[in-house]
């Protein structure tokens, strides 16, 4: 397909106009110096030179641009050809350029984000397959050992399993999570905003932890007795998950003898503010900007040993961006951190 033309004749004319100016005066000093000036003549001749300036030029403009463009989709490779072709190409230098330019700089980025994409899809392999191995080969382990004769011990037989069937559940998890996250990113997972009580929710996920909280000794509380119901809007399974992560994380990495404190207040007319606090051990300032980064550890050693996919805040951060809110974390080291997330009210009927 050839090159279809937006031709400008800005240049042609200018370049033409000058030429012609130039001559006319010229003939007419002649004229003057040497003859009698002949106007017919000299009006005659700047028309017809004029005709014949603004042609040649043109034409060459065209012919140049033409020759040099092929040349470029010829010679650079990353220029893709039918991007520009998809355009008109001006005949006019400076929008040439512009354009040229524009399309240059747009490549230049896509580059740089498809480098970026490349190192983030390398790190996230990485990740994956470091996150997968270690329960993989746990359960390779106890499995190879009952294969060895450990199956002919009963007691042997019965712990290795329920180890082994630990390290199935985590690599469960693991998937689970990864399937939930990739869901959210595509917008896959579709949110079912309806009304409930959060109060409500929040003392479901007191009681399912309760257990996990006592064995450190953590004291899952309100900052203030929340005997009446308070209503929102959003996904109700899905902010539960969000929750139960978030009070699950405070005991994870919370002190013994600590508490995980819930404050909800009113942000705005349409808004509430839940905030979820700790007094554990903090996390570095370094660490805060990229908490919800997807397997990113602040303690890879000790986290792993805790448990967990690693994908946990990610996920949280999606599910709260799928609602068109906003999460929040601050912390202190030897202090504490809160997490809190902003949440539709439910109109009062």
């Amino acid at each position: 397909m050839g090159i279809k033309y937006r031709k400008s004749y800005k240049f042609a004319l200018k370049s033409s106009l000058v030429i012609v100016l130039f001559s006319a005066f010229l003939l007419i000093t002649l004229q003057y110096l040497f003859f009698q000036i002949n106007w017919l003549l000299t009006v005659t001749f700047t028309l017809l030179f004029f005709a014949f300036c603004f042609f040649v030029l043109q034409y060459r403009v065209e012919r140049f641009i033409y020759r040099r463009i092929q040349k470029i989709y010829k010679e650079v490779s990353i220029l893709d050809e039918s991007v520009l072709r998809n355009q008109p190409v001006t005949t006019d230098m400076q929008t040439l350029m512009y354009e040229v330019n524009k399309f240059a700089t747009d490549k230049k980025v896509e580059i740089e984000s498809l480098k970026v994409q490349e190192e983030y899809r390398r790190e996230f392999i990485g990740n994956v397959a470091h996150e997968l191995k270690t329960p993989l080969f746990t359960v390779q382990g106890y499995v190879s050992t009952l294969l060895d004769g450990g199956v002919k011990d009963k007691a042997i037989r019965k712990k290795y399993l329920e180890r082994a069937d630990k390290g199935i559940e985590r690599l469960i998890d693991i998937v689970n999570d990864l399937d939930m996250i990739t869901k959210l990113e595509t917008n896959e997972l579709k949110v079912n905003i309806q009304t409930f009580d959060i109060i409500e929710l929040f003392q479901n996920v007191f009681d399912l932890l309760e257990m996990k909280a006592d064995k450190k000794d953590i004291t899952l509380m309100f900052d203030k007795d929340h005997y009446r119901s308070i209503f929102v809007n959003g996904d109700r399974e899905k902010i539960n998950q969000v929750v139960l992560n978030l009070v699950d994380n405070s005991i994870k990495y919370g002190k013994d003898n600590g508490t995980t404190e819930v404050s909800i207040e009113s942000l705005t007319d349409k808004k509430l503010l839940i905030r979820i606090t700790d007094n554990g051990y903090g996390i570095e300032k370094k660490h805060i900007s990229r908490l919800f980064e997807r397997f990113y550890r602040t303690d890879s050693s000790r986290s792993r040993d805790i448990g967990g996919s690693g994908l946990g805040l990610s996920i949280v951060k999606h599910i709260i961006e799928a609602h068109n809110e906003h999460i929040y974390v601050e912390s202190k080291i030897g202090v504490g951190s809160e997490f809190s997330f902003t949440i539709e009210k439910a109109v009062k009927k």
